[in-house]
């Protein structure tokens, strides 16, 4: 019987990584079965114990609950307790391990595109997406990270924990940046991108962590519609989820095949 692995989502229907998975499990010989849940935000606990109760053998968890895996697991990684959020879950000796993938994810794909080394960066959003990539972020050597977020306390008690961050709530935004990334829902229900226009008068690079396989995303739009250069976060799916897959198997799949594969279906859908 294959093994069973899952995402975990509120939404998750739109989700690839069953895809990419079955493709790494094809390209290394592997036998698995990786499916969608909807989270159940009111038993989301009692889903993931139900998984792993019932023979499941590793869990990605995207937005809302990553936070929520961090407090549920019994074992975190180094980089998963700096993010105090997870994306990564797995069993080992009745333990319930945790790991976040998506910093090093986002790492990979943004060296396709640009090196962060001195760039000032505006990261969008507070919540636990951007947890899992400011450490990352702040060890590829900017000369500013600045956690912008429309509830500015929010912003503050994460800069709190990532001393060498400013913060800052949207409206008081106030000067141009090299790199933008959008950490928020903004692209999932989309709302209006509602910052000052200074910060995109530079054309910075804007990089989006949502995706969608048919079009673009409303922060990838906004950032098009200014002049800037700006892309999914498809590119950062792939890569965490390949880091996932390295935890769960022991080994880690070439991720350009699949990266080509992605692109041909995402220009399939468009047309």
């Amino acid at each position: 019987m294959p093994a069973h692995y899952a995402v975990m989502g509120n939404p998750v229907a739109h989700s690839l990584s069953p895809v990419i998975h079955q493709l790494f499990a094809a390209q290394t010989g592997r036998s698995l079965f990786y499916e969608k849940i909807q989270i159940d935000e009111a038993r989301f606990e009692q889903q993931v114990i139900d998984f792993f109760n019932a023979g499941g053998r590793g869990l990605n968890i995207t937005l809302p609950c990553k936070q929520r895996a961090f407090a549920l697991s019994n074992s975190q990684s180094p980089r998963c307790l700096q993010a105090r959020s997870a994306n990564t879950l797995w069993t080992q000796a009745g333990t319930l391990h945790a790991d976040n993938t998506d910093g090093v994810g986002l790492l990979r794909d943004l060296n396709h595109y640009l090196d962060l080394t001195g760039k000032i960066i505006l990261l969008l959003g507070a919540g636990g997406a951007a947890r899992g990539i400011i450490g990352p972020l702040l060890a590829a050597s900017p000369a500013l990270l600045t956690i912008a977020n429309r509830t500015v306390e929010k912003a503050h008690a994460l800069q709190q924990e990532f001393s060498q961050t400013q913060s800052s709530g949207f409206a008081e935004l106030n000067q141009a940046y090299d790199v933008i990334i959008n950490a928020t829902a903004v692209s999932l229900d989309s709302q209006a991108i509602d910052v000052p226009k200074v910060v995109i008068e530079g054309r910075p690079f804007c990089y989006d962590l949502s995706y969608r396989i048919n079009g673009i995303t409303p922060f990838v739009a906004w950032a098009q519609s200014h002049g800037c250069m700006a892309v999914d976060g498809l590119g950062m799916l792939l890569e965490q989820a390949a880091e996932s897959f390295f935890i769960w198997h022991g080994v880690m799949p070439d991720t350009a095949p699949v990266r080509l594969y992605l692109k041909q279906l995402k220009q399939d859908e468009s047309l």
